[in-house]
């Protein structure tokens, strides 16, 4: 299943884990790991945020992936099931 992940990182804790390159691996070792088609990194209402677009077969991983990125970067996440436009147009 293509899943959209968003994640939203606290000021304080995005500026101290940029500062001791914690910010950098938790990027790194979800893109090493969930092998994202798609990863973005922008500003939402003053606080980093990055979105990532990936396919999982098995709810365990996205365990794993969130409980990284809550201990590394205090995130808030959320995940939602995307279509791309072919795909749409099969189901319709």
């Amino acid at each position: 299943m293509r899943l959209l992940m968003q994640i939203v990182i606290p000021v304080e804790k995005g500026n101290a884990a940029a500062s001791d390159g914690s910010l950098q691996k938790a990027f790194d070792d979800f893109v090493t790991e969930a092998k994202p088609e798609a990863a973005y990194f922008f500003l939402r209402e003053g606080k980093r945020a990055a979105f990532f677009v990936f396919e999982e077969e098995s709810q365990k991983n996205l365990i794993a992936h969130n409980e990284k990125m809550f201990v590394a970067l205090d995130a808030e996440i959320s995940i939602q099931p995307v279509l791309s436009h072919g795909e749409l147009s099969e189901q319709l």
